[in-house]
This record gives structure tokens, C-alpha cells and sequence, in this order.
């Protein structure tokens, strides 16, 4: 079964948003996954020192056939140090996996499906 990694922002550290409701679709695209016979987890990051570890330690439990980088850390232009540490990150810890890119919550599993 191929596999796939989402990396998303967390959207309890939005200010403004309703992080619970964005959760909820988040989950929904894991099922999504589940559905197209592809086993997916999720990791959300937030911009502080505790991005690196989180994202490692998700980046090598397992090889991944393709890491997902969410919109929200990818079009935020404050966010990217964070775009460019997680890509670095998946090149170092993951390096036998594609990288794709969503343009929303709502389309990963396709994004994944591109490298697969």
C-alpha cells in the first residue's frame, strides 16, 4: 500500500480562523486517503523551535513514498523559513520521497496520487 505524509500548519496556531472546523476538513482528507487504498498521516507544524523535531520525528517513522507540503505553510510569505526548513528536512530525512504540493486542505490525496 503506498504511502503518504500531509504537512500542514496547525490551525490552532492561526489566529482568526475556526480551528476546529479546518481540523475536521483536514481529517476528512485522511479519510479521503484511506479511501483511494493509500495508508496517509498528518503532521501540523507550527513556526517555532519545535518545527524541526516534530517534523523529523514524523519524517522517519516509517519510509514514505510522497510528503505532502500544505498551502498554509507554503503560501504564507512570513512562513517561508518554514517552507524552506521543511523542504530541506524531507530531502535529509526522507530522501526516497517525492514531494507534493496541495493547492488547498481539500486536494492532497490528488497532489499525493501525482507522485504515486
Amino acid at each position: 500500500m503506498p504511502s503518504a505524509l500531509v504537512v500542514g500548519y496547525d490551525p490552532h496556531a492561526i489566529p482568526g480562523v475556526d480551528a476546529d472546523a479546518l481540523r475536521a476538513a483536514l481529517d476528512a482528507e485522511l479519510a479521503r486517503f484511506a479511501a483511494q487504498g493509500i495508508d496517509a498521516a498528518m503532521t501540523l507544524i507550527v513556526f517555532d523551535e519545535s518545527a524541526e523535531s516534530t517534523l523529523i520525528a514524523s519524517l522517519t517513522s516509517r519510509p514514505w513514498d510522497v510528503v505532502v507540503v500544505g498551502g498554509g505553510i507554503r503560501k504564507a510569505e512570513q512562513l517561508l523559513p518554514l517552507f524552506e526548513q521543511v523542504v530541506n528536512l524531507i530531502r535529509r530525512h526522507a530522501p526516497q520521497a517525492a514531494i507534493a504540493f496541495n493547492t488547498s486542505g481539500g486536494d492532497s490525496v490528488e497532489a499525493a496520487q501525482r507522485w504515486l
